[in-house]
């Protein structure tokens, strides 16, 4: 089992609803600071392309409100 150095935003500062994150043998781990048992894991290349996309807005569709 893999054990990680966790960190969070400065951000943050005292509150308690963070993402925490950490990285070790080539894994990017995910976690909520509320929920810390449940762990997302990817790769430093997947999380990019996530960030890149999320930045570009191509994303965007999956938020938007549905009209019914």
């Amino acid at each position: 089992m893999t054990t990680y150095q966790w960190r969070k935003s400065s951000y943050s500062a005292d509150a308690g609803n963070c993402v925490n994150v950490a990285a070790a043998d080539g894994v990017i781990a995910m976690r909520e600071s509320d929920e810390p048992e449940a762990i997302l894991t990817t790769t430093p290349a997947a999380l990019r392309a996530f960030i890149r996309g999320t930045k570009a807005g191509r994303l965007d569709h999956l938020a938007a409100t549905r009209r019914q």
